[in-house]
C-alpha cells in the first residue's frame, strides 16, 4: 500500500464541489462515463460501475455533507458479481475546506502498488475536468 494525496483549489463554493463530485450526471462527466449505484448513506455500500458494467465496491465509512466522504475499498465487480478482496487499508477521502476565493480539494488514497500510476496520472486529469463542472 502507498498514500497518495492530492489537492487543488476550485473557484466555487463547498456545496458546489460536492454536488459536482457526488451528482450522478456530474459524477459521469469528471469519471470519462462511469456511473453508481447507491445513496452515499454513511454505512452504506456504493457500487461504481465503468462503460462495460465492472468496477469496484465501497463501504462508505464517513459522510460529512460537503466537508467529507471516506469509503473503504472492498472489491471488484465482474460482470455484475462483487467479488471481495480482503484490501484492509484500501481507502480513498474527499475532503473539501473553505478557502477565500471557493474550495480546496483534497483527496487521501491509501492505493494498492499497481494502481499508483494510475491514480499519479489520472488525478490530475480528473480535477480539471471537475474544476471546470464546478466553475461553470
Amino acid at each position: 500500500m502507498k498514500k497518495l494525496e492530492y489537492k487543488t483549489e476550485i473557484s466555487a463554493t463547498p456545496e458546489k464541489v460536492w454536488n459536482t463530485l457526488w451528482n450522478a450526471e456530474t459524477y459521469e462527466k469528471w469519471s470519462s462515463g462511469n456511473r453508481f449505484e447507491g445513496n452515499w448513506e454513511q454505512g452504506t455500500v456504493m457500487k461504481f460501475f465503468d462503460t462495460q458494467n465492472n468496477g469496484m465496491f465501497n463501504l462508505v465509512e464517513t459522510n460529512v455533507l460537503q466537508k467529507e466522504l471516506k469509503m473503504k475499498h472492498l472489491g471488484w465487480i465482474m460482470n455484475g458479481e462483487l467479488s471481495p478482496q480482503g484490501w484492509e487499508e484500501s481507502n480513498i477521502s474527499y475532503l473539501l475546506h473553505p478557502i477565500e476565493n471557493g474550495t480546496e480539494l483534497k483527496v487521501s488514497v491509501n492505493s494498492l502498488d499497481e494502481f499508483v500510476d494510475f491514480y499519479n496520472g489520472d488525478v490530475p486529469k480528473i480535477f480539471e475536468k471537475i474544476k471546470d463542472l464546478a466553475e461553470n
